[in-house]
């Protein structure tokens, strides 16, 4: 049960950390620039008895995997921008339902149709709130070929565990390297399956208020019977708009997550325990404030990173631990500011928090990053 290591592309990578996960079922439309994920699932899937379906559209795309999540199956589809823009009522439909299943968005230039081929992370704020009214949703943002491989699986474990949509955000960047990767034995892998439900259908809720919050799953074929609906409802299924009712089982689908936040969050952090500047940053940024963090530490100034790794929830208590200890925050990202509005949310001090945004396609250099630091370093 040794593991390998493998050359992948992160498309790649993707798809074969969803079939070491679990995943048997795929239904997606071909959109750059996530379409390797695609091409992928149709050739790999097969060989593990699984279904891969090419849709008419993204939005039937995540309606088929709403309905294989249903039926029993670990599924999934991909993206990029427009798409997800699509799958949106959908995403919703899943959370009200609380229907485990992934969606990853490889995220590109934007609105509309933007730039297909360059990268951009325009996208974290639709990832958290695209769908309407309040709803949970994990999102993980991985950064490299192999992490890609890990949060998928993660990515899927989360899904089943809190009936829930799970969310993997990585940008056009990340998805198209080649970086060497480890794959373990598919044998030692932990994966984690969804609660099914026990019993007679005599007293069966299938939207049950539990310990844990999250209600165990009717078996398909085994004789429970589970009323399915986006409209807010009851226990039972079935539609309610009394107030107590509804604010009961809203609150419950969003404390499943809330509550459990210390089995969701994930973040990294690198010389922040002193220093006078953390930069918070997300996917292939994230590698190059790395690297800035690397030459400014070699030049005497004191820069940290703190990576979320988990985007939503937003890890809180990290961030603002790092902020705290710091005399200034850089948040560079490729978009106009998205990620730059939660951790001004956190750090706590009235213009504490500096922003690097780029918008035209091309990723923020270490040099940038380097240069906003001592700029910040120097107006101290």
């Amino acid at each position: 049960m040794s593991s390998s290591l493998a050359p992948l592309q992160g498309n790649r990578a993707c798809a074969l950390g969803a079939l070491a996960a679990g995943c048997r079922f795929f239904a997606g439309y071909p959109i750059t620039p996530s379409s390797e994920i695609a091409e992928a699932m149709s050739r790999e899937l097969p060989r593990v008895d699984g279904v891969f379906i090419q849709m008419e559209d993204e939005m039937g795309s995540l309606a088929a995997v709403i309905g294989a999540s249903f039926g029993g199956a670990k599924a999934m589809t991909a993206t990029s921008g427009p798409g997800f823009s699509l799958m949106q009522e959908n995403l919703g439909y899943a959370a009200m339902t609380e229907t485990p299943c992934v969606v990853v968005n490889v995220m590109r230039g934007g609105p509309s149709t933007g730039m297909p081929t360059r990268p951009a992370q325009g996208d974290f704020m639709q990832a958290r709130w695209g769908t309407h009214g309040d709803h949970p949703i994990i999102v993980v943002a991985p950064a490299s070929v192999q992490e890609i491989y890990t949060e998928t699986i993660r990515a899927f474990n989360l899904a089943e565990e809190f009936r829930t949509p799970a969310i993997v955000l990585y940008d056009e960047i990340v998805a198209h390297l080649i970086e060497s990767v480890e794959l373990p034995d598919r044998r030692t892998i932990a994966t984690t399956n969804r609660k099914w439900a026990a019993g007679t259908e005599r007293g069966f809720a299938p939207y049950a208020e539990t310990d844990d919050l999250v209600p165990p799953m009717a078996r398909p074929g085994e004789g429970l019977r589970a009323h399915v609906t986006g409209l807010t409802h009851t226990a039972d299924g079935f539609p309610t708009q009394k107030p107590e009712l509804v604010a009961r089982a809203l609150q419950r689908i969003l404390d499943k997550i809330e509550r459990h936040r210390d089995r969701i969050e994930k973040s990294e952090t690198l010389g922040t325990a002193d220093a006078e500047v953390v930069i918070v940053a997300v996917g292939i940024v994230a590698r190059a404030a790395r690297r800035a963090v690397q030459q400014l530490r070699a030049e005497g100034i004191k820069a940290g990173l703190l990576r979320p790794i988990t985007l939503w929830p937003f890890p809180e208590g990290a961030t603002r631990a790092a902020a705290e200890r710091a005399r200034r925050v850089l948040v560079p990202e490729m978009n106009a500011g998205q990620l730059a509005l939660e951790v001004e949310r956190l750090a706590g001090a009235r213009g504490k928090v500096a922003r690097l945004n780029r918008i035209d396609g091309e990723p923020i250099t270490p040099a940038q990053i380097a240069a906003k630091v001592r700029e910040l370093v120097a107006d101290e």
